[in-house]
């Protein structure tokens, strides 16, 4: 599989772009590639669906910072969930986004049929879109490090299942609307002193739905959804971090009336390990050990994000060394690189000692060998957090 293309690249844009310059490339793409445009054309109609999922992030102040942030991932590695703009049907992009071309670019173009809430065909979106819904999910480590695939329960708006989600009792009670005729706008011609000109305005009756409920549904009263429950299915990449945002398309509040859904937005916080902290890819832990190990030497067990780890004390180890255990720290999200584990040694020094063991350590103070000695060559603390941040 190809990899996704940049968003700023797909709509021609910088990245320092504003929000009307960002609105300005999205609608020169769609024009270009609109299927209206290019009947039957395949790779138009990719072209048409890529360039709105690249504006529905792009046009998203929140969005627009996950993806500077984090790319791909950040936004759920695509626009409306994580399948990417291959989930986004052509109702969802006219009634999204078709407002902003303007009826009368469209109508000069496409036979007089506004393009703004209109699906492929020139049939009009039923319903109002559902809005997103934000929640957040708790990981702990070894779930971070190794991806995982969550089920939770989210309350929230869902279809009606008595009438479907049309809000209407029964088929029959479902008629066009007589305002607008069905195509739910309202066009009105008025003379000026430049000659006749026309404007064309959302519908009042219907609210651009094209259609009116004559008797409503008993179960939700005519929105055509009811407040309820979900259980949501979310895939989560290996990698995330604290405060990364994806997407699951369609899962967040159902529309009124057919309208499509929202979107769930989850917000990924972390779980506070009990012996290790995270810092960046890399995963730190303090070691401790006694004297006589500092001396001697020793084989420990350290705890990893995923089990735990043998690792030599060579004899003589200072308080300060750290150890690196390559690869064992948290993958960063759509990539092959890794980070490691780093293991801060300290040496324990005794606060409670027996008058034996003080007179032992007092002879020992006498000894050359247990006066300090730093060796010329070895590194600072400084020179030791330099080099692991290098």
């Amino acid at each position: 599989m190809s990899a996704k293309r940049d968003y700023y690249e797909i709509l021609g844009v910088a990245k320092t772009a504003s929000a009307d310059e960002i609105k300005k490339a999205y609608r020169k793409v769609a024009m270009q590639y609109h299927p209206d445009r290019n009947p039957g054309d395949k790779a138009a109609e990719e072209k048409f669906k890529e360039a709105a999922e690249a504006y529905e992030v792009l046009s998203d102040a929140d969005k627009r910072a996950q993806y500077d942030r984090y790319g791909h991932a950040g936004v759920g590695n695509g626009a409306r969930g994580f399948g990417g703009g291959g989930n986004m049907n052509m109702d969802d992009i006219f009634s999204q986004f078709g407002d902003i071309f303007g009826d009368d670019i469209f109508g000069s173009f496409f036979g007089g049929q506004a393009a703004g809430g209109r699906g492929r065909g020139g049939q009009r979106a039923r319903g109002v879109r559902g809005s997103n819904l934000r929640v957040k999910l708790k990981l702990n480590y070894e779930e971070i490090a190794k991806g995982v695939t969550k089920s939770i329960k989210v309350k929230k708006y869902v279809s009606c299942s008595t009438c479907s989600g049309s809000g209407a009792k029964d088929k029959s009670s479902i008629q066009s609307c007589g305002t607008c005729g069905g195509s739910g706008q309202v066009r009105k011609v008025t003379s000026t002193f430049l000659g006749q000109m026309q404007t064309v305005t959302t519908c009042p009756t219907c609210n651009g739905e094209g259609s009116t409920i004559t008797a409503k549904c008993g179960s939700c009263k005519g929105e055509g959804r009811v407040y309820g429950e979900e259980t949501v299915t979310i895939d989560i990449p290996a990698g995330v971090q604290e405060g990364m945002q994806l997407n699951v398309s369609g899962k967040g509040n159902a529309g009124e009336r057919g309208g499509s859904p929202g979107d769930l937005i989850v917000l990924i916080e972390e779980e506070t390990h009990s012996q290790l902290h995270r810092d960046g890819l890399n995963v730190a832990y303090d070691l401790y050990i006694s004297i006589p190990d500092a001396i001697f030497g020793a084989n420990v067990e350290v705890p990893t994000i995923d089990g735990r780890a043998k690792i030599k004390i060579p004899a003589g180890t200072q308080s300060g060394k750290i150890f690196r255990l390559k690869g064992k720290g948290f993958p960063a999200v759509n990539s092959y690189e890794k980070g490691d584990q780093l293991i801060h040694v300290n040496v324990w020094t005794p606060q409670n000692l027996t008058s034996e063991e003080k007179a032992m350590m007092e002879k020992l103070q006498q000894s050359d060998n247990f006066q300090p000695k730093p060796d010329k060559n070895e590194r600072s603390f400084f020179d030791k957090v330099r080099e692991i941040f290098s």
